[in-house]
């Protein structure tokens, strides 16, 4: 999958965030260290989500 992030540079390094998946950012003091964190973070996000909507009825919608 491929998600839409934004990088913010400061002082300290970089931040980037997944404007799709509300509360899911990371950091490094690069940009590459920076977007490899945020690989790790929107995996962990998204197993967080399936663990919590596991007893949930759900269902699947495509979008074009």
């Amino acid at each position: 999958m491929t998600y839409k992030v934004n990088l913010k540079k400061s002082e300290e390094g970089y931040s980037v965030w997944v404007p799709g998946l509300p509360g899911c950012w990371s950091q490094g003091n690069t940009e590459e260290e920076a977007l490899e964190n945020i690989k790790d973070a929107i995996q962990e996000y998204l197993e967080t989500v399936e663990e919590l909507s596991k007893d949930k009825e759900s269902r699947y919608v495509e979008v074009n």
